[in-house]
């Protein structure tokens, strides 16, 4: 082997040792610059960003239908009983008034204000409003709505038909059915891991696609789109810290489970800094059970169900954020979302956060699938890949707090905290479960 070929493999191999959110990072800025450098001419890059789009536009669909099948499997009935459904119950309505957080202060803070994509394609036609936006959750013919690329409908049918196979799992006296089942489920896995290794590939073209998405738009719009992706930034964090102190701070631990605060977050500490380190909820989960176990004194029976399983479908920050992304999509290409099309972000955040793995970078997968229902360009997933490595450590955090505030609320109406140990020793607000 010459020395030019080792030295190239080499170099490849120390490439390929970077992240892949750092080196999409890398190439957000170095696209920038060269934008700002080169001025319009630097738009000729345009065609190597529209690939990625089109790589992304390629997967939406597969993605929902193998990840939401697959990730209902652990939602059995009988698995989930009083304490799942309460679980499960506060999950939901937690990923529900996050996006809806995530959209009103998307709405007064405006990011993407001032920043057009003047290539970019936009449905016009009239917007629809919340009863027509209800009923179109429904899919007429679900292979037409997976065929059209109707998000949606294709969430809420394979919710509707990964839940049935559960439930005959279960109730099946025939054990070739039941083995029939678990076969459709491990080809289900199978098929959402082989998705997530396409996903792999086209994230390492994103780091062309990205240079050339931000080139383009630098080289049009020069300094002026700096503000927006700040705004972008600014718009999460303003509803990350809102979200955290007045509903699970607040409401959750403070007024519900009736606990101090200050003591929740102490012993949540170490999960959430490791959260905003690793990005990863999977990643984290160790260090979140440790946390409930030692610190918040929660029993492993409340714990050991919901904390892995809110690491795969409690996902309030990533909800949160398509609420501000969407609007950030919508004023690239100079449109208002309308109250039906909110209603649409937050129906189709909480759904698919179902099925959406606790790993780097989910938040740009699901946002694909909100972009594509709204009929927004997904060249914005190309734009905010730049700045993800910021955004997913706010997103994570929000999700493992929220995770280890459901487990402290169910334990307390379950009685299976012990609020005289650990952080909470001493340090209650109100009235304990012990009174």
């Amino acid at each position: 082997m010459s020395t030019s070929t080792t030295t190239s493999r080499t170099l490849w191999n120390r490439y390929r040792a970077v992240p892949i959110v750092y080196r999409i990072g890398a190439a957000f800025v170095l696209g920038s610059l060269v934008g700002l450098i080169v001025g319009e001419p630097a738009t000729a890059l345009q065609p190597l960003g529209d690939l990625f789009v089109r790589l992304l536009s390629m997967i939406v669909i597969p993605i929902v239908v193998f990840t939401l099948i697959m990730g209902v499997r652990q939602l059995a009935p009988s698995t989930l009983g009083k304490v799942g459904g309460q679980v499960v119950a506060l999950y939901a309505i937690t990923s529900t008034i996050a996006v809806a957080i995530g959209l009103v202060i998307a709405n007064l803070i405006d990011p993407g204000e001032g920043l057009t994509l003047t290539e970019a394609e936009f449905d016009t036609a009239e917007a629809p409003g919340f009863v027509e936006v209800f009923l179109g959750i429904v899919p007429e013919n679900p292979i037409g709505a997976m065929a059209n690329g109707d998000v949606l409908p294709t969430i809420f049918f394979a919710l509707v038909f990964g839940l049935a196979l559960t439930i005959l799992r279960e109730e099946s006296h025939d054990e070739t059915v039941r083995d029939g089942v678990e076969s459709i489920f491990n080809i289900m896995e199978a098929g959402a891991e082989a998705l997530f290794k396409i996903v792999w590939g086209i994230m390492e073209y994103g780091v062309i696609g990205v240079f050339a998405l931000m080139a383009a738009v630098f080289g049009e719009a020069g300094t002026d789109a700096l503000v927006p992706f700040a705004l972008l930034i600014l718009a999460l964090l303003i509803a990350v810290t809102i979200h955290i102190t007045v509903v699970y701070l607040g409401a959750m631990i403070a007024v519900l489970a009736r606990q101090s605060p200050g003591a929740f977050l102490v012993g949540s500490k170490e999960a959430m800094i490791t959260a905003l380190s690793i990005r990863s909820s999977s990643g984290t989960l160790p260090v979140t059970m440790s946390n409930a176990d030692e610190n918040l004194r929660i029993n492993e029976g409340i714990y050991g169900f919901s904390l892995p399983l809110g690491a795969t479908i409690n996902m309030d920050g990533t909800a949160m954020y398509q609420g501000v992304a969407a609007v950030f999509a919508a004023n690239l290409v100079g449109v208002s979302l309308s109250l039906g099309e909110q209603v649409t972000v937050v129906a189709i955040a909480v759904l698919a956060s179902i099925g959406s793995a606790g790993v780097p970078g989910t938040g740009l997968i699901m946002l694909t699938l909100v972009l594509t229902q709204l009929g927004l360009p997904l060249e914005v997933v190309g734009f905010v890949a730049g700045v993800d490595p910021i955004l997913d450590r706010l997103r994570t955090m929000t999700n493992i707090t929220g995770d280890l505030a459901v487990a402290t609320l169910v334990g307390h109406w379950n009685g299976a905290v012990d609020f005289g140990a650990g952080v909470w020793d001493g340090a209650t607000a109100g009235v304990t479960a012990d009174d």
